[in-house]
């Protein structure tokens, strides 16, 4: 019976490197990119939320990234990790969606971490603490930090996304942004240094609160 099987049917994409299995996508084997949306859309649905704050656009965000992974998958070339390449299809939404809605959304002020209205919980399933990052939310401290994020130029903002919370290192992020290595440390170190400035004065009012 196993000898008329499909040969996709035998093949254990855990074995593979994703560049490995993204090869064989481009080669037709559409069962291989079901394996990479079920690994990362997770992932990519937490960092698009992250840029946008709200659930609904990072779903469909993340929906349209993976929609171009396939569209683009007879040009993908492994010289890059696959992630570097995911990575950068989704900084380029995320970038360009920020920057299209940003007066619109200048009066609001929404916490990043919002809970899911679906599920009730924070989109950052991703994260191997969700109870921790739970708790994280409650804490008035970590919502302004999440605030001043937001407010960083867009690539910046990926930029410590990416750093931050994808665990990605500078020369990663660097593919990605499609910056050297030293320009992305500046680009990150000019981010930190905004993020201090600005939490500098909030932790002096919170001080002052007492």
């Amino acid at each position: 019976m196993g000898s008329h099987a499909h040969p996709t049917a035998m093949v254990d994409w855990s074995t593979l490197s994703d560049a490995e299995i993204m090869l064989r996508v481009s080669a037709g084997e559409d069962a291989g990119f079901t394996y990479l949306l079920e690994k990362y859309r997770r992932p990519i649905v937490s960092f698009m939320f992250r840029m946008v704050r709200n659930q609904a656009v990072a779903e469909e965000l993340a929906q349209e990234v993976f929609l171009r992974v396939y569209r683009s998958r007879e040009s993908y070339r492994a010289e890059a990790k696959f992630t570097t390449w995911l990575y950068r299809i989704a900084t380029n939404l995320g970038v360009n969606y920020a920057r299209d809605t940003r007066y619109e959304r200048a009066a609001q002020n929404i916490y990043l971490d919002q809970p899911d209205p679906e599920t009730g919980t924070t989109p950052d399933v991703a994260d191997s603490r969700p109870t921790i990052e739970l708790e994280m939310v409650k804490d008035e401290r970590m919502n302004a930090i999440r605030q001043h994020v937001l407010a960083l130029p867009e690539r910046q903002r990926a930029a410590v996304l990416m750093h931050k919370y994808q665990g990605m290192d500078y020369k990663q992020i660097g593919e990605v942004l499609k910056l050297s290595e030293s320009a992305t440390k500046s680009l990150l170190f000019r981010a930190y240094q905004t993020l201090r400035e600005r939490l500098k004065d909030f932790v002096a009012k919170d001080e002052s609160d007492k």
